[in-house]
This record gives structure tokens, C-alpha cells and sequence, in this order.
């Protein structure tokens, strides 16, 4: 029987501090070259090298001003601050790259739909079907202001919001051209057949639209969909939508409780189990021997910043760790923020000493230290045991942790059979779940495919 194959982004944004803050400042670090396009087109043509399925880029709308009520840390750590457009780097790393995908981060609270379903739709013909969009909807109150509201929109009216903006842009993606209506006939002059154009009519409790989607469809029509709320709602939404998920792995038992959970109420959506990817963060400090990879540790800790990381997590929870002693109790519940954090930091009762040792290299999320076989152990064992599709996978020193992780990891893992040793053929969905380039008839956005009427008795078919 064959293994199953671990599937792999490599997880990055568009500014110097990302996840794993401090790291900037080490002298191997390359990350404040950020805003180069050749920072970008090397990193990719890396990743290539190493056969990774994509490159998902998050974004962020607003500033991290919870901590002391401050952007002062924020600023002089990088903490997402300066951070640029993601759309804009897709190109030039097309240009690149042959295969690799990109899972481009866009908040639907601030963005037009019209206009950004035609943005989708163009990454998605330059890339030839290589375009991934990670659907968020906001949870920074100082991004809500800076948009002109006077502050975030309730949790869950935001995933009520995203539920009628996906049905309006499924209907100009899959339903306002047909396949077959862009002609491109020279000696007749038609470019598209107006009979199969239709205009687009929606009127949702929050979006309304009478047009035509603006694009010819392209090879995905609608692109790959990733999602990464794990709250009650929004494990709802992810269940009806995405098709792959983005989760903070704690332990595995939760963990795998967790995925479990998402499958099933995928079921319960009308989809199947495997209709969805599951994507766990992690971050990789490897060397050639387990005390390579323990000496390096140590010397990226002494570059990382504990504080940088609680920063970050403060605007994550709405929830100012300034306020409180080193091991005083913290209340999680006020905030209007990310809820699926919250939650598991109340449930933990995560102090903010408890919070700063997690945070030893900047990062909530797990960091795997060990040689090659070690991390390919845990990485299979998270795959086998707990369910995991794939990893979203950090980084840290840039460009060196990626480097390493291709150059001693992913031959580990492909010599056991868990990693494939060539790219599959087609657009990324295709190369993720090998049924084509377009969702599946069971999706919820097929049911605004557009269906030809019947043809009238004796007209011919």
C-alpha cells in the first residue's frame, strides 16, 4: 500500500517580521530585503527546487496596537509592520517557476468583490490555474478603523458576510461565462459568443451585483480555496467552502479531535472527508546531526525576541499582556479578535510567563529541532496519527531554514516513500487532489454553473 504523501507549503509574508519575530536581526537572515523583487523570485525558484506544492502568504489589514496600546514595539521589531501587497509579488514568481502554487491572503471585509474576482481570475490565467486564495475576514480592530468603520465587525457577522460574498463571487466565476464562450475567431470576428455570456444578477443581505464577471474563465475558474478559522463559525464556514484549512496544531489528541471534526462536518456540508486538505503551522531548525540542529537553535534564540511574539498574540487575542504580572490570571473572553485562540489560551490558562517561554523563538506555532530523520519521524507522525494533510511550514533564519529543511528533510522523506520526487501535471488543485482542474460538482459554488437550456423538438441538440 502506498504511503501517504505529506503535502507542503512553505508559509511567508510580505514584510521583514513574520511568525518567528527577532529573526530579522541574525547576520544570516535575509528577510529586510523583503520589498526586492529578486528576494521573492529566488525564494520561489527554491521552493521549487525542493518540490514544495505552494507558497501561502498571509496578509494583514491594520497594525498591531494592543500591546501597551502602542505600535513602538511593532515598529522596532517588524512585527508585520511595514507589510506590502501579497498579490503583487505573483507574477514575478510565476514568471520563475513552472509549478509552484501560491495561496495569496485577501480579507473580503475590505476588498470589492467584483473587482477582486477579476484580480483572482487574471493571477489565475498568468499563472496557468496556479492561484490559491486564503480567505479571511479581519480581526484587527485598528485595520477596521483605518477602513473607516469605528471598529471590528462582530465575529460571527463576519462569517455571515463571507458566506454571501462567496456566493457572489461563485456566481461570476462559475457562472457568468460559459466554457466555449471566449471563440477567439478571426475569420468570423467573434471573440466571445454573447448567447453564452450572462449577466449576473445578487442581491445578498450584504453584497449586491448586476453585471458581467469581468474575466474569461480561466483554467481553476474558482481559485484553490483556503481557509484558517477554527472557531465554531468558522469551522462552519470551512466545512461548506474551503478546501484546505489552515489550523494551530496543539497536541495531537486535540489535534486529531479536531480534524476529525472538520471532516465530519464537511460530510454534513454535502462533501466528502477527503474534499478537504488539513494544513498544520510549524516551524523546522534542522542539521545534519541532532546536535547541529540543537546548537543552531540556540544561537537563532539568542537573535529571537519572546516579546515580539506576545506583541503579535496580544492583537491576535484583543488582549493588552502588558496589563498583567508574570504569572497573574488572564481573561481571554472579551476580545472580538481571533476566537479559536482566545479559546485555547483561556482553556490553558496561558500566563504571561507561560506565553513568553512558548514564545522563546518568537512564534506560538511548534518548532521541530533535530536532524533529518527526527523531523521526518514527527512530521509522518502527525500525518499517520492525528490526520494532517500537510504543513505550512515557517520560516526562520531566511533563507537558510528553508535551504535546510529542502536539502536534508525532503530527501529523508522522499527515501520513505512520503514525499513526491516530481511535480504532477496541471494547476493546483489538480496537483493537490488529482480530480481536475475545477471543484467538483459537490461543492456548493457548482450550483451556479451556468446550464445550458435544452434544446427546442426538432432543433438539433
Amino acid at each position: 500500500m502506498a504511503k501517504k504523501q505529506i503535502l507542503l507549503n512553505a508559509f511567508n509574508m510580505n514584510c521583514v517580521g513574520h511568525i518567528n519575530h527577532g529573526l530579522w536581526t541574525h547576520p544570516r537572515d535575509n528577510s529586510v530585503d523583503y520589498n526586492t523583487i529578486e528576494y521573492w523570485t529566488d525564494l520561489a525558484r527554491l521552493l521549487e527546487r525542493g518540490l514544495f506544492d505552494g507558497l501561502f502568504i498571509a496578509d494583514i489589514v491594520g497594525v498591531y496596537d494592543v500591546y501597551q496600546h502602542s505600535i513602538d514595539l511593532t515598529l522596532r521589531e517588524s512585527i508585520q509592520l511595514p507589510v506590502n501587497d501579497p498579490l503583487l509579488l505573483v507574477s514575478a514568481m510565476a514568471a520563475a517557476t513552472k509549478h509552484l502554487g501560491f495561496g495569496i491572503t485577501s480579507n473580503l471585509s475590505y476588498e470589492p468583490p467584483y473587482l477582486f474576482a477579476r484580480r483572482m481570475s487574471t493571477l489565475d490565467h498568468l499563472t496557468r490555474g496556479r492561484i490559491g486564495w486564503n480567505i479571511v475576514t479581519g480581526y484587527l480592530d485598528s485595520g477596521a478603523r483605518a477602513m473607516g468603520l469605528q471598529g471590528q465587525i462582530p465575529h460571527d457577522e463576519r462569517y455571515e458576510r463571507a458566506d454571501d460574498y462567496l456566493e457572489l463571487v461563485y456566481k461570476l466565476w462559475e457562472g457568468s461565462w460559459e466554457d466555449g464562450a471566449a471563440r477567439r475567431d478571426k475569420a468570423a470576428r467573434v471573440f466571445a459568443d454573447p448567447a453564452k455570456v450572462h449577466r449576473i444578477h445578487h442581491e445578498g443581505p450584504y453584497y449586491r451585483l448586476d453585471g458581467y464577471h469581468l474575466c474569461e474563465p480561466s483554467i481553476q475558474r474558482t481559485p484553490l480555496l483556503f481557509q484558517a478559522g477554527t472557531s465554531a463559525r468558522g469551522q462552519q464556514f470551512a466545512a461548506r467552502h474551503a478546501e484546505a484549512i489552515f489550523i494551530s496544531a496543539q497536541d495531537k489528541e486535540t489535534t486529531r479531535q479536531l480534524v476529525q471534526n472538520l471532516r465530519a462536518q464537511a460530510v454534513q456540508a454535502g462533501r466528502r472527508p477527503d474534499d478537504i486538505k488539513i494544513y498544520a503551522g510549524i516551524a523546522a531548525v534542522v542539521g545534519a546531526t541532532a546536535r547541529e540542529a540543537q546548537e543552531k537553535f540556540d544561537d537563532y534564540w539568542h537573535y529571537a525576541s519572546a516579546e515580539a511574539g506576545l506583541a503579535h498574540f496580544a492583537s491576535s487575542v484583543n488582549v493588552d499582556f502588558a496589563r498583567y504580572g508574570l504569572d497573574e490570571p488572564i481573561d481571554y473572553s472579551r476580545g472580538n479578535a481571533i476566537q479559536s485562540a482566545a479559546q485555547t489560551a483561556q482553556a490553558n490558562a496561558m500566563t504571561r510567563r507561560k506565553l513568553l517561554e512558548r514564545f522563546r523563538l518568537g512564534s506560538r506555532y511548534p518548532t521541530l529541532v533535530g536532524d533529518a530523520q527526527q523531523v521526518a519521524d514527527e512530521l509522518e507522525s502527525w500525518a499517520n496519527e492525528v490526520g494532517i494533510d500537510g504543513f505550512n511550514l515557517s520560516r526562520t533564519v531566511t533563507p537558510e531554514s528553508y535551504e535546510d529543511f529542502i536539502d536534508l528533510v525532503i530527501p529523508e522523506l522522499q527515501n520513505r516513500g512520503s514525499y513526491k520526487t516530481a511535480y504532477a501535471e496541471g494547476s493546483l488543485r489538480q496537483k493537490l487532489f488529482g480530480q481536475g482542474d475545477r471543484l467538483p460538482a459537490r461543492h456548493p459554488a457548482a450550483a451556479h454553473r451556468h446550464v445550458p437550456a435544452p434544446a427546442a423538438q426538432g432543433e438539433p441538440a
